[in-house]
Parts: structure tokens; C-alpha cells; sequence
């Protein structure tokens, strides 16, 4: 159908549809930067969900039972900002349109949630938003069993492009939300087999629609241009039992010079051909200019749902109090006032029983206490619970016919499954963690950063941390793990030295609001370091001192984790030899870093020989090895240079030197 066909087809639809068009146009050419084809291709698709039947009301955008849309497909920015304003969002005014893509703007490149109320989740990275949905849609199931269809009851609606499904990442969540039967998603595919570098068959000949279908989902193809199958396909998709993908054909860059063409993709800023495609789309206003009667049909859109928010509000006012308070804390990210209480309890007897246990043991325990006061926590792993110890027994496993679960078998999808809990934390009402191993955060990273960007307190449970985990090799063995995840803006990275410091790391992570945490803990067995009950979290400072010198104190031993116990053996051998050592425990670096200048120098004061001790490479130990000031007395590190090996754990810490005797000597050599 040509434009002519479609302009007349529906003019009512066509001037809304219009209407985003034109603001792309105007907003990538006077950015001189932007995408300009995929906005303008699914502006149809857009018009049609926004008018008939996403549940929002845009002067309530943290409405807990709206409807969410995630533009998957990102580098689209400026489809999303245009609904925004046009529906009347209060974050999107026609001037920051008109910044799109600049310094201090609220229309960055790619959507950020952290910028403006209305963007569930900042995409761009490819598979990151369909990978996200799967969260937000098992959120919705899990919350609409927990409190009733009256209280939840909305769908998750995805838009994601050809780059999307090529990324690896949605696979692991298509065949995640088939599995789960996650009948509340609803994913519009915009297939307009366009790439930068060509058309999408020169380097892939994936049959979408049967690789949706093998993976249990609902499939229907339709022309992405006609409002009316538009409108048909989104009933019959909300009356399936399974998540569904509506394949749109789409023309990218429809109407202008550039349309089914790879240049259609990117930014079209040719003043003319802008014209010309405002000319064939009947639209016959200056720039940015929307007229005063389709911004009040769009705006009466934005309006819709109000009603239906006021007769929400009101059937929460129906809720028993207990019911009430319980639902209105979870989504504020508040924790329940016994949790720390709880914490306090296990803290006090493991510094009395003094159990040697590996530290994801040491989780478990933490989490046994945890997860009954804290009803909103959904757990999970990526195929290793009997190993990452994140399953408690009063939890549940979330499936099709138990929604109620609260733990989930992600199976081996750690990047599906880090994404997924990234969108669970940003639907609201749940504390969502998973673990794998330490190595793996590989596989998860780009969800891991994106947590981090878009200030959610996902926590990512890794165990196996280190050459401590022994014969599965290096292979197996992280060592620039720790380094990587410390290097990642607005990420606490904590690593425990026993079961006391792992409470403590967990009552951070769980009391956190917009930082996610990497709890980094072993598979080996170690002691319990914390002896002295303190009621005080110690590890709410990132370091402390753990054991002070006797007598002069002449050095200063830095540790984490499972080398905290290295540092005491080596401080006792020292201290025999008249040498007074201070041990510090340092489990969080980001935390102490928090810290006013005034604890960091009592904790680490200059004067004494430093040695930091960590079974992994040094990158981020300078700054407390050296001193703030990057000169500090003599110092060493004793961890790893390389990468590991095959063996049991106690050969390999001697093989490496990663000892108590390698430490007192290091020390003895510095003081000469």
C-alpha cells in the first residue's frame, strides 16, 4: 500500500501516527545525530498500543499496575521520547525534544530510566530490553498470585528490532519466557530487514517467526502499517496463554528518500529530503510544530487511564491494613523492621559457635534468616544452586503452575538470567538475586553494567571466587574478575572473610536502593574471623581494622575474603618475632572509598610497611597500597599474576605464594 493509501486509509490514525514522525525528523536533524528509520517505521505499531491499549496514565508514570513498554531496540530513542511528549508526560517538554542528543538534555542518545518517569529501562545495548521483559513479566505473574487480579493485573509490550534477536542474549530469554509461559508479554518485532551494513539476510537467515513459535510462544505476522491488523493482532495476543510475538512488516524510514535502505537507518538530516517526506506524509507545519488538535487527541490518550488509576487506588484502599502496608513498602524499596534484627541474631551466634564453612554456605545461612522476613525477595540461579547455595526451603520454585514460587531455575542463561533480574528490579515490589560462578560474570556483564547505570539494587551472587575453587581449573578460576566488577561505576563488591561479614554484606545489599551489589564468595571452606560479637555492621565501612598490633606497629596487612585468615596466621608469626601488625579486613573497597578522609587514614595510617593480600590481580590495590596520595611507605601485594590451574586448593595457594609464610616474609623484607 502506497502512502497515499494509507493517508487515506485512516486520516485520523495517519495524523497521530504523523505526528511522531515529523518530531523524529525534526529532532535527529537538528541534533545532526540520532536514528531516524526505525521511529518512523513503527510509529503506526506505536500509535495504535499507546490509543487503544497500553494501561498508563501520563501524569502517574509509577502507577505500580500500568502497563510497561520497553523499546528494546533503543537507538530508536526518539519514537519513545515523542509518545512521551505528545501524550503529556510532565519530564518531556517540546524544549527537550528539541535538545535531543545534548549536554544536559533529558532525551539522551539511547533512553535512560534514571533521566526521565516513563522510561521503564534504559536500552541500546541490543537484547537488553527483550531480555528485561522477561523480568518485568515474571514480576507480573508472581505479584498477580501474590495479590490478586484486582490489584495487578498488566501486560508487558516490547518493542525490539533485527539487531535484538541477533544478539545472543535473546535466545536465552525467548526460550526463558516459553518455558515460564509468561502470558502477559508481548513482544512486536520490527521487521524491516535493515542493518547498518546491509540487509539483514546478506548475514542471517533465521526464520523469527518458527524460532518464537519452537520456543512456545503465540506468532502472528502482519502488515506493521495497517492500524486495523494492528489493533487485531494486540486482542488476539491478550487473549493467548503464551507470551506472544507480533512479527510487524515494517519499511524503514517510511516515506522519505531514504526508506528500505541502510541509510534509512541512521540519522536523515538533508533538508530537503525532510521536507519532501513531510510533504508526502500531508504534514504541512514548521518544525517541531504539532497542532493544537492532534496534541489534544494525543493528550486525551495520555488521560485514558486515569479512571482506571483512581478505581485502582481505591480497590488497594479495599486491602486489609496488614496487606496495605505490606504492598506499599515493597514497592517503596523499604525493608521490613525485623530483617536487621534477624541479621543481628546470626551474626551474634556464628561469633559463638565459630563454624568453618565456605562462604556461599555461609549465604545460604544468611539467606535461610533472610528470605522468611522478607517476603519479596525472589531468588534464583543460573543452573548451579546445589553450588551458588541461593535456594532456601521456604521458598517455592516459580513455574506455570505455581506463581506464588519465588525461586527460579534460569538454567544456563547468565546473561539472560542477570538481564531478567534487572527488569524484575525495575517493574518494582521485589528483591531479586541469582547466582553463578565468579567467572561467569563474563557472561552476565552487560546486564551487570547496565544495573549499575540504571541505579537498581540487583544483586548477583558469585561463588567459586577465586584458584580456591580448585581442580575445575583456570578454566574455572577468576582472577580479573574482582577487578572488573570493582572498575564498574555505582557497584558495591563485596567480599566476605566468614559467615559474619557475609550478614553484613547481604544487609547492604538488601537495604540498598539504587546500587547494585556482587556478593564474591568461595567455594572453600574457611574460619570464622569475626569473634567479637559487634552489633555495629563493620562492613558498612568497606574496612576496619580485624585484629590490632601489639606493640609497635610496624605493618599493616590488607585482605578480603578468604585471605583475611591468611593475614591473621602471618600476623601471628610476625607478632612472635616482635614485629606489631595490624590486620585490616577489607570487604567492600567502594564503601571504604565513601568514607571521610579522616577513617581511611585511622584505618590505614601512614608509617607502617602495607601488603594487600587477594587472590587475584592488584588493578585497584594501589590506592591503599601506596596511600591516597600515591606515595606511601614501602609496600607489596601478594596475589596473582596470571591465570590458575588444575589442582586441589591448598596446593594451589602454596604454588602461588598466596601463604601466611610467604606474607611474614614479604613484611621482613620490607622493614629491612
Amino acid at each position: 500500500m502506497d502512502l497515499i493509501a494509507l493517508r487515506s486509509a485512516n486520516p485520523d490514525h495517519w495524523m497521530k501516527a504523523a505526528a511522531i514522525r515529523t518530531l523524529v525528523l525534526d529532532a535527529v536533524a537538528a541534533a545532526n545525530s540520532g536514528h531516524t528509520g526505525m521511529p518512523i517505521g513503527m510509529a503506526d505499531v506505536a500509535t495504535v498500543l499507546f490509543e487503544k491499549h497500553l494501561k498508563f496514565d501520563a501524569a502517574a508514570p509509577d502507577w505500580p499496575d500500568r502497563d510497561r513498554f520497553i523499546l528494546s531496540a533503543g537507538h530508536g530513542s526518539m519514537l519513545l521520547y515523542a509518545l512521551l511528549y505528545l501524550t503529556g508526560s510532565p519530564d518531556i517538554t517540546l524544549e527537550e525534544i528539541k535538545n535531543f542528543r545534548q549536554l544536559g538534555s533529558k532525551t539522551a542518545g539511547h533512553p535512560e530510566n534514571i533521566l526521565v518517569s516513563g522510561i521503564e529501562a534504559t536500552t541500546g545495548p541490543l537484547g537488553q530490553g527483550i531480555a528485561n521483559s522477561v523480568g518485568f513479566a515474571i514480576v507480573e505473574a508472581s505479584q498477580r498470585a501474590r495479590y490478586g487480579r484486582k490489584i495487578i493485573h498488566h501486560y508487558t509490550y516490547v518493542i525490539a528490532g533485527d539487531g535484538c534477536l541477533m544478539e545472543g542474549v535473546s535466545q536465552e530469554a525467548i526460550t526463558l519466557a516459553g518455558r515460564q509461559v509468561l502470558d502477559h508479554l508481548i513482544v512486536f518485532w520490527d521487521n524491516n530487514n535493515i542493518t547498518i551494513d546491509g540487509t539483514v539476510d546478506m548475514v542471517d537467515r533465521t526464520d523469527q517467526v518458527q524460532r518464537f513459535r519452537a520456543s512456545g510462544w503465540h506468532v502472528q505476522e502482519i502488515d506493521g502499517h495497517d492500524p486495523a491488523a494492528i489493533d487485531a493482532a494486540i486482542k488476539k495476543a491478550k487473549s493467548t496463554r503464551k507470551p506472544s510475538m507480533i512479527a510487524c512488516k515494517t519499511r524503514i524510514a517510511l516515506g522519505h528518500a531514504a526508506q528500505v535502505t541502510s541509510k534509512g537507518h541512521g540519522a536523515l538530516t538533508d533538508a530537503l529530503q525532510l521536507l519532501d517526506a513531510k510533504a508526502a506524509y500531508g504534514w504541512n507545519y514548521g518544525p517541531f510544530e504539532i497542532p493544537a488538535g492532534i496534541k489534544a487527541q494525543w493528550e486525551e490518550i495520555g488521560r485514558r487511564g486515569a479512571a482506571e488509576h483512581a478505581s485502582w487506588v481505591e480497590r488497594v484502599a479495599t486491602l486489609n491494613d496488614r496487606h496495605r502496608a505490606l504492598f506499599k513498602r515493597v514497592y517503596s524499596g523499604d525493608t521490613p523492621t525485623k530483617l536487621i534484627p534477624a541479621i543481628r541474631a546470626l551474626k551474634k551466634r556464628i561469633s559463638a559457635d565459630q563454624p568453618r564453612v565456605a562462604t556461599r554456605k555461609s549465604s545460604e545461612m544468611v539467606l535461610e534468616v533472610v528470605n522468611p522476613v522478607l517476603p519479596e525477595t525472589i531468588g534464583g540461579s543460573a543452573d548451579l544452586t546445589g553450588s551458588n547455595n541461593t535456594r532456601t526451603d521456604d521458598l517455592g520454585i516459580f513455574a506455570p503452575d505455581n506463581r506464588r514460587g519465588r525461586y527460579i531455575h534460569y538454567g544456563i542463561r547468565e546473561h539472560g538470567m542477570a538481564a531478567a533480574m534487572n527488569g524484575m528490579a525495575l517493574h518494582g515490589g521485589v528483591r531479586p538475586y541469582g547466582g553463578t560462578f565468579m567467572c561467569f560474570t563474563d557472561y552476565a556483564r552487560p546486564a551487570m553494567r547496565l544495573a549499575a547505570l540504571m541505579k537498581i539494587p540487583t544483586v548477583f551472587v558469585m561463588t567459586h571466587d577465586s584458584i580456591g575453587l580448585g581442580e575445575d581449573g583456570s578454566t574455572h578460576q577468576p582472577v580479573e574478575h574482582l577487578a572488573i566488577s570493582r572498575a564498574t561505576p555505582n557497584t558495591y563488591v563485596f567480599r566476605p572473610a566468614d559467615t559474619v561479614e557475609t550478614a553484613e554484606s547481604w544487609e547492604l545489599a538488601l537495604t540498598s536502593k539504587d546500587t547494585p551489589s556482587v556478593l564474591s564468595l568461595t567455594r572453600q571452606i574457611l574460619p570464622t574471623v569475626r569473634t567479637d560479637h559487634k552489633i555495629k555492621n563493620l562492613t558498612s565501612r568497606g574496612a576496619y581494622v580485624l585484629a590490632e598490633a601489639e606493640g609497635k606497629r610496624q605493618a599493616i596487612l590488607i585482605a578480603t575474603g578468604s585471605e583475611v585468615a591468611i593475614a591473621l596466621a602471618a600476623r601471628n608469626a610476625l607478632q612472635n618475632e616482635g614485629i606489631g601488625t595490624r590486620v585490616v579486613s577489607m570487604p567492600c573497597m567502594e564503601l571504604f572509598a565513601e568514607q571521610d578522609k579522616t577513617y581511611r587514614r585511622k584505618v590505614l595510617p601512614a608509617g607502617p610497611v602495607r601488603v594487600g593480600i587477594e587472590a587475584a590481580v592488584r588493578q585497584g590495590w594501589n590506592q591503599w597500597l601506596l596511600g591516597e596520595r600515591g606515595h606511601a611507605t614501602k609496600a607489596a601485594f601478594i596475589g596473582m599474576d596470571s591465570f590458575g590451574a588444575s589442582a586441589p586448593a591448598d596446593v594451589l595457594f602454596t604454588h602461588f605464594g598466596i601463604t601466611a609464610e610467604a606474607t611474614t616474609a614479604t613484611v621482613k623484607q620490607l622493614l629491612r
